[in-house]
């Protein structure tokens, strides 16, 4: 499995919106994201205001992770 980092799809190194994360991950909707944050099971995510944003290094590390709990 390829880390985030040797994916060929880099993250970008800006916050990412939770429609950034809806597209790279493939997911249904951002509903999914909402519904992630509230379990406290996705990425950690931060408001800017009223607004969600996600660092790309947490991401990277969270989807590390992931593949650390499936192994």
């Amino acid at each position: 499995m390829q880390s985030v980092e040797e994916s060929t799809t880099p993250l970008p190194a800006r916050y990412l919106k939770p429609e950034d994360l809806v597209e790279l991950f493939d997911l249904p909707s951002v509903e999914t994201v909402y519904q992630w944050r509230r379990k406290r099971t996705g990425p950690p995510g931060f408001r800017v205001g009223r607004h969600l944003r996600y660092d790309p290094a947490e991401v990277a590390r969270w989807v590390a992770a992931q593949g650390r709990q499936v192994a």
